[in-house]
C-alpha cells in the first residue's frame, strides 16, 4: 500500500515518516473558504474536499486528506496566525485555558471514510515576556493556535488530553482505525504495511 497524502503539511509528511507509511504528497487544489456549520464539521469537510481535490488528478488509493483548527472555550476558532502579532493574540487568549485541537481526517479507498478526532489541550499560565520570547522564534508560522508541541511549544503545555499526534497535525489513533477498515494496517516497526 501507497497512501496519497493530499497535504503539504511538513508535520504531517513528519509523522508519517516516522511510522514507517510508505506515502507520497500530492498537492490539493482545493479552496478553503469559510464553511458553516460546527468546528467539527468544517474540519471534515475540509478534509473530504483535500482529498476529493487530489483524487480527481490520481487514480492511486487511499488518498488522505485532513484539516485541523484549534477551538478556545467560548467556541471562538483559531487557525494559522498570519503576523507574529496575531501569533501573540492567539497565545494570550490560549494561556491558562484549556482548549480543543479537532481535526477532520478524509480517507478515500474503496470506500469514503471521513471521521473527526478532539483532543483538549491547556496551555501552562504564560506571562507576556515569555509569549514575546516565543514568538520571536518563529514557531507560529503555519501553526493552528500559533505553537508547535513538538517543539519548543512543549514547554508552554501543562497537560494533553487525547491523541498527542492530532495536535502535531495527524491523529494516528483514527488514521489506524481508517486503513484496518480498508484491510491495511501500519507498519509494524522495521516493518512494512500488511494486509490484515
Amino acid at each position: 500500500m501507497r497512501l496519497i497524502l493530499a497535504s503539504t503539511s511538513p508535520q504531517r509528511r513528519a509523522i508519517l515518516t516516522s511510522l514507517g507509511v510508505d506515502f507520497v504528497v500530492v498537492a490539493p487544489t482545493y479552496d478553503e473558504v469559510p464553511i458553516p456549520g460546527t468546528p467539527e464539521q468544517v474540519v471534515m469537510e475540509r478534509a473530504l474536499g483535500k482529498a476529493l481535490s487530489v483524487a480527481a488528478q490520481t487514480e492511486e488509493r487511499p488518498v488522505l486528506g485532513v484539516d485541523t483548527e484549534v477551538v478556545i472555550d467560548d467556541g471562538d476558532v483559531l487557525g494559522q496566525p498570519a503576523t507574529a502579532e496575531e501569533a501573540h493574540v492567539m497565545l494570550t487568549a490560549l494561556a491558562g485555558r484549556e482548549h480543543r485541537v479537532i481535526s477532520g481526517i478524509a480517507l478515500l479507498g474503496e470506500q469514503q471514510q471521513v471521521v473527526s478526532a478532539v483532543t483538549t489541550v491547556r496551555l501552562r499560565q504564560l506571562d507576556d515576556d515569555e509569549i514575546t520570547a516565543y514568538v520571536a522564534q518563529g514557531e507560529w508560522q503555519g501553526r493552528a493556535g500559533g505553537y508547535a508541541i513538538q517543539a519548543l511549544g512543549a514547554e508552554l503545555v501543562a497537560a494533553v488530553d487525547g491523541d498527542y499526534f492530532n495536535v502535531v497535525g495527524l491523529p494516528v489513533s483514527r488514521l489506524a482505525e481508517l486503513l484496518t477498515t480498508e484491510g491495511f494496517s501500519l507498519p509494524v516497526v522495521g516493518g512494512n504495511p500488511k494486509a490484515t
